[in-house]
């Protein structure tokens, strides 16, 4: 009989006050779509940095005729390339090598060609222009910098490039981009808040009456605030399962549907990803609904 009464009270309130409930389930939704999107793009950047730093190289440069540096004195000999590889294969600097090989230079005009196709640089290349050069593959990535530093300096070397340098620039952008995501996710949050306080309030001023009538007859302010709470608490749910919807389909069609054909190469996002941050994104619009509604009729209670 409680329960019927409870739920038949859930009902009016959310029958009043309905445009402010379909405000509550529209603010939780874009928020907790925000909030899934950003994690779901950091687990993306995490995935992607896995992938890309798995492969990145170190890339040494040999000097050719014309080149300037601290290390070029004309084009570098057979000895100074058999010197850096010495150096790789010393005791000392090995245990960070996975392994490397030398590209000579119409290796290296092939490579150039196809990784600009279509440019206009394709063009003006020509082998004599090319480097010849060792793409060495570190044992981890962190080990990267340790052959740099023990090559760099050495005769005939023009330049030591690590890759994972060129890839940070691109990550650090992703992660602010994610960091923005989390910001506007959190505003929208605590709009959702805000606004399922205002509509709590709202409802319980539209039953003052009814109110009166249930502290006259002496019902417990536990009685009174649950249909209260559990009106912000449906309509935050709605907006959260919604949300989840959201990101499902995103990944579904979106990412798998429409990225992971064009590139099958890369590790995205799954379904499975997405099914993980669903039941996060139901226990963030529940927690934060049930908190905001108590808050809200117990201080109008008190008034």
């Amino acid at each position: 009989m409680r329960a019927a009464l409870v739920l038949r009270e859930v009902w009016t309130g959310l029958r009043r006050n309905m445009s402010m409930v379909i405000s509550v389930i529209l603010v939780t939704f874009i928020s907790l779509t925000f909030v899934g999107s950003a994690m779901l793009l950091q687990s993306q950047i995490n995935q992607m940095k896995g992938f890309w730093y798995d492969r990145a190289q170190v890339a040494i440069y040999f000097c050719n005729d014309g080149d300037t540096g601290d290390q070029c004195a004309g084009e570098a000999t057979e000895e100074d390339i058999a010197a850096v590889e010495a150096v790789l294969e010393s005791e000392a600097i090995e245990p960070f090598v996975r392994n490397f090989e030398f590209e000579d230079r119409p290796q290296a005009l092939e490579n150039f060609q196809r990784q600009f196709a279509g440019t206009q640089a394709v063009e003006f290349a020509t082998e004599d222009s090319m480097s010849r050069a060792l793409r060495v593959q570190p044992s981890s990535p962190a080990d990267a910098s340790v052959v740099a530093e023990a090559t760099r300096s050495m005769p005939g070397v023009l330049e030591v490039q690590d890759q994972r340098r060129l890839l940070e620039p691109i990550f650090n952008a992703l992660n602010i981009a994610s960091l923005a995501a989390v910001v506007i996710a959190a505003i929208m949050l605590v709009a959702a808040v805000l606004l399922i306080s205002t509509t709590i309030r709202l409802s319980a001023y539209s039953r003052q009456r009814e109110l009166g009538i249930m502290r006259l007859v002496g019902a417990s302010n536990r009685f009174i605030q649950t249909p209260f709470i559990l009106e912000g608490v449906i309509a935050a749910l709605i907006g959260s399962l919604l949300a989840s919807g959201a990101i499902l389909a995103l990944v579904q069609w979106g990412v798998q549907g429409y990225l992971a054909p064009a590139l099958p190469t890369y590790p995205l996002v799954t379904v499975d990803a997405a099914l993980l941050v669903v039941p996060v994104l139901l226990a963030i619009g529940v927690a934060l609904s049930a908190i905001a509604a108590a808050v809200a009729i117990r201080r109008y209670l008190r008034v």
